[in-house]
């Protein structure tokens, strides 16, 4: 039965980029969002860490506090927002919040991929909603529609664009032939990536939103241990170069693949065809590709980042408990009903993009190609380019065991004719079912 309430209650721990969003959000569309939930949603109390800190949005001394747990604690609050980020104190005060019977909205990627399970177990328990849209794809609708939209298929596969930052410095490097330090200077410049920006660009980001996105769309628990994880460091022009004279471009791909014998889930720079949907995906833009065995292929694309797009998303959540509030209702909880195998990555299959540098005399192919061959990998194009004392080979493989390529590469580095293995790329199928593995 519908319950008679005219006012849910907002408090919030944090107010940086994200919080001030919300903050903007909820007071500017006040009025529409009151129309479409039924009731007045306002934001009563906000948790910062100093009250010298800068903020984005002008917002009352009055409801400003530096104690978060005053907040939390508050028994005319609703529903707490939570957008600091990190693992604790993020942790405690969303746990802290569900045992008080309040429902949560978090954009903590890093908390939900590590400690997911346990805060929705503990909310299950106490009967409260936990809703963490912003935690992926930021104002991209993503996990509620792989949570109820999609309920009915079979998800075989997620691939998935989901950091801007890399993205954009993959974008500059390609488009005008700059090399990554160049890329990630403007990046920086621009406010795309951080004064440190190891997290994005050492995939960390990326993988801890792919963890979440393979729970929800496998029904198993992945955490962010479990996905294998490389950054874009090491990707330099040349690489972006040969990949476009072979038809590819390179991007930092979220990966997870659904497959009898396990999942696997790993973040890595991934050349992909430059027909394929995501190939078209530039600077700062997210895009996750899904294929379930009714609805086929999806694409969600959008804007991954950023005050606004990651707010609305927290603020669509908002409103979505505070719509079962008023009727009664709860969202749907943990989804992981299964316990699947997470492959190890010695055992993913897919094709290699190799670039070495040998000595330009007779016999030095065959050289190599017999090491390919003790390992039992087929090589599926090879490339030469001419240069002063020494050649550079260009080759792909036919799809192969991650554990045979790594044989392999133990096999050459031991020859003396190879100078330099200079990359080592995986390039990923266009097919949706994903043909390599």
């Amino acid at each position: 039965m519908a319950r008679r309430i005219e006012r849910i209650r907002l408090g919030q721990i944090g107010c940086g980029t994200v919080g001030s969003g919300v903050v903007r959000i909820l007071r500017d569309n006040k009025n529409d969002i009151k129309i479409r939930t039924g009731c007045e949603i306002v934001l009563e109390k906000i948790a910062v860490r100093d009250f010298s800190d800068p903020r984005y949005v002008e917002v009352g001394e009055e409801m400003l506090t530096t104690d978060a747990m005053s907040v939390i604690s508050d028994p005319d609050l609703d529903v707490i927002i939570e957008v600091i980020g990190g693992i604790e104190p993020a942790r405690t005060f969303i746990l802290e919040a569900i045992t008080r019977g309040k429902h949560v909205v978090t954009a903590n990627k890093a908390l939900m991929s590590s400690h997911g399970g346990e805060i929705l177990a503990a909310a299950e328990e106490r009967g409260v909603d936990v809703a963490y849209e912003a935690s992926v794809g930021g104002g991209i609708p993503i996990l509620l529609p792989l949570k109820n939209s999609l309920a009915g298929n079979l998800i075989s596969q997620i691939l998935g664009i989901v950091n801007g930052t890399t993205n954009y410095i993959l974008t500059r490097m390609t488009e005008e032939g700059i090399n990554f330090s160049q890329a990630l200077a403007k990046a920086q410049s621009l406010g795309l990536a951080e004064s440190d920006p190891s997290n994005d660009i050492e995939g960390r980001d990326a993988a801890a939103k792919l963890a979440i996105l393979a729970s929800m769309a496998f029904n198993s628990r992945v955490t962010i241990e479990d996905v294998y994880t490389e950054g874009i460091t090491s990707i330099t022009s040349e690489d972006i170069s040969f990949a476009a004279d072979l038809g590819y471009v390179i991007k930092l791909l979220a990966i997870a693949k659904n497959k009898p014998d396990g999942i696997s889930v790993r973040v890595h720079p991934t050349m992909i065809s430059e027909d394929h949907p995501l190939a078209s995906v530039r600077d700062e833009n997210n895009a996750i590709f899904v294929h379930g065995n009714a609805a086929g292929e999806l694409m969600f694309y959008g804007k991954g980042a950023g005050s606004l797009p990651a707010a609305s998303a927290v603020v669509g959540d908002v409103i979505g408990i505070s719509r079962n509030m008023l009727r009664g209702g709860h969202m749907v909880g943990c989804t992981c009903f299964y316990e699947k195998r997470i492959k190890d990555m010695k055992d993913v299959v897919s094709r290699y993009f190799m670039i070495f540098e040998v000595p330009d005399k007779p016999g030095v192919l065959a050289r190599i190609a017999g090491v390919f061959g003790e390992n039992q990998v087929s090589i599926n194009s090879v490339i030469q380019h001419g240069m002063a004392s020494q050649a550079r080979l260009v080759l792909i493989t036919h799809a192969v065991r991650e554990e045979s390529i790594r044989a392999t590469i133990a096999g050459l580095e031991k020859l003396e004719e190879i100078n330099r293995i200079a990359s080592l790329i995986r390039v990923e199928s266009n097919g949706a079912e994903g043909e390599d593995e």
